[in-house]
């Protein structure tokens, strides 16, 4: 393999040609070893490697490389030829005048000494050895002189007809004696200081070592067994008691203080405390709802739908903020409206909650509901104002129509469940503005509370101006009154408006004689699209457009007859509701 280094065959000192080994090929340039070592005289030159059982064979891989072969030939055996005439030896190296091992004296097959020890510098005093050692501190035996010998040359060794001279055959060499300098130099032994065994632990009477171990083992099993009881128990106790020492937690230490009045924590710290939770038992059915004190005489203004329960000989429970409670009894109500009155009595220092006025209410103006939604009383939700004028009924269990409740509405998409009907929807004055009274549930369409799974983020609220009016009246006289236009509505009409029907419940004429709207000239027939300029999309959005207002208020109203527009004025009549 060509590595980068020279290819030139490397002269191997201790290798020479094996017998039987002539297969092998090498570089066909001549060898660079040009002096062979002439045949040793006397004895020693007839030694063979099995001669010699303490010499080392050479590598099989130096001695091909040795030799200097141009091609591959079966080895033929050779007439005998005389011997090369004897010349002069060459060693391979310069003698070490410092006799420094492996090499010692001239010639390649200077024996090592038996043990190899650093040697000292050139120059270097070396202490005599202990006497009767040999160095290191051990008894030594009388050795002979150090005898160093320069091997005799090595006999040539016939080669196959045809090839080039023979290479060098190394002849094994009768071991040496050490040299006393090595047996007495030891570098690392003190001088004359043997060295000497450290005596042991006593012999007892039957001759064995005595083996003091046993009292040291048992020591150590009795200390770990009391250190593993007292670990235990200190672990056992920080355990249960959660340390040696009690544990403190970095909390803030600051003041929280108050809350600005307009936020929803201050808006709910001023209204909870006015806002009540109503119980309603009667013979068939309960309920629960939300309420809120209207002035300090016990006055409490709730759903009907709330109350509806208790009917005429039921039980009404009254729960303030703080945990008291009371009973009450219903003042007025009116499923028209979805409102009612209860009032309680033996009750002081109860704080009413202030009314806002919900014409002044914008889309988008923040709110706050507070209720009891599943009996979980004085419970905060907030939101905005979503939209106005939603016209909504609700009710219509009854199925003869008289409990279906018409609101103009305010929606909201502050959180109102079951539970928050009656409750106050207020501003950030904590002002009331409207009664939250019905959620849009996502099955079943816009109902009232009860019986509802939750809260989608449609509710819708009583405006604050119609509850106040409506409370009023309750309060005042135990009835309210419906303003009205006379004219019976055909509530089966798909068109766009509100159509006036051809006749009346009872079979009479739909135009009542002498009432608001005959008197303003509305025919049966007529299409009624607008009131005061909002437009009116079916009967129950005229209805609820037309409850909005007070007995007594003036309508614009806008109609088709037959294909043509008109325009008139009506004056609102009044009718007692129920």
């Amino acid at each position: 393999m060509d590595d980068g280094k020279t290819t030139e065959p490397k002269a191997k000192w201790w290798s020479r040609p094996t017998p039987g080994r002539s297969t092998r090929t090498a570089p066909q340039e001549p060898s660079p070893v040009e002096d062979a070592i002439p045949p040793a005289e006397g004895p020693a030159a007839s030694r063979t490697p099995q001669d010699a059982p303490h010499e080392a064979a050479p590598p099989e891989s130096a001695s091909a490389a040795y030799v200097p072969l141009e091609a591959s030939v079966p080895e033929t055996p050779a007439p005998e030829a005389a011997a090369p005439a004897p010349q002069a030896a060459k060693p391979l190296h310069e003698p070490d005048q410092y006799s420094t091992p492996p090499y010692g004296g001239p010639g390649p097959w200077a024996p090592a000494p038996p043990v190899q020890r650093p040697t000292p510098a050139h120059g270097t005093p070396v202490p005599p050895a202990y006497a009767g050692t040999n160095g290191s501190g051990m008894p030594s035996p009388a050795a002979p002189a150090p005898a160093f010998h320069t091997p005799p040359p090595m006999p040539s060794h016939p080669q196959p007809q045809g090839q080039g001279p023979a290479a060098p055959h190394p002849q094994a060499v009768p071991p040496q004696p050490p040299s006393p300098q090595w047996l007495q130099y030891d570098p690392w032994g003190a001088p004359r200081q043997p060295l000497i065994t450290q005596p042991g632990p006593p012999l007892g009477p039957d001759g064995r070592r005595k083996n003091g171990r046993g009292p040291v083992l048992i020591g150590a099993l009795l200390l770990a067994l009391v250190a593993g009881g007292i670990g235990g128990g200190i672990g056992a106790y920080i355990e249960r008691n959660g340390g040696l020492t009690s544990v403190e937690l970095p909390q803030d230490e600051r003041n929280g203080g108050g809350r600005a009045p307009d936020s929803v924590a201050g808006i709910a710290a001023s209204a909870l405390p006015s806002v009540v939770t109503l119980h309603v038992s009667g013979t068939t059915e309960s309920g629960t709802g939300t309420g809120f004190v209207l002035d300090d005489q016990g006055h409490i203004l709730t759903n009907n739908h709330v109350v509806a329960p208790a009917g005429s000989s039921g039980e009404i429970t009254v729960t303030f903020s703080g945990g008291e409670t009371a009973s009450a009894e219903i003042i007025g109500k009116d499923s028209g409206y979805d409102l009612a009155v209860v009032k309680v009595r033996g009750v002081s220092g109860l704080k009413p909650l202030p009314l806002g006025n919900s014409d002044n209410v914008q889309v988008g103006d923040p709110v706050v509901a507070i209720g009891a939604p599943f009996d979980l009383s004085n419970t905060v939700t907030s939101g905005i104002i979503s939209a106005k004028d939603r016209p909504i009924t609700a009710g219509g269990e009854k199925g003869d129509g008289s409990d279906i409740s018409y609101v103009d509405a305010l929606q909201t998409d502050a959180p109102i469940n079951p539970g928050n009907s009656g409750g106050p929807l207020v501003d950030t004055d904590a002002h009331v503005i409207g009664i939250n009274s019905a959620i849009r549930a996502a099955d079943s369409g816009s109902t009232t509370e009860g019986g509802q799974a939750g809260s989608i983020g449609l509710g819708f609220a009583i405006p604050i101006n119609q509850g106040k009016r409506v409370a009023e009246e309750l309060i005042n006289t135990g009835k309210a009154t419906h303003p009205v236009i006379g004219v019976s509505l055909d509530m089966k009409y798909t068109g766009d408006g509100a159509k006036v029907g051809p006749k009346g419940a009872d079979g009479k004429s739909s135009v009542t004689a002498g009432g608001p709207g005959a008197q303003a000239g509305i025919r049966p027939g007529d299409v009624i699209t607008e009131v005061d300029g909002r437009r009116v999309h079916s009967g129950e959005e005229l209805i609820v457009k037309i409850r909005s207002h007070r007995p007594g208020d003036r309508l614009k109203l806008t109609l088709t007859r037959g294909g043509k527009e008109l325009s008139m004025t009506l004056t609102l009549g009044s009718a007692t509701g129920t």
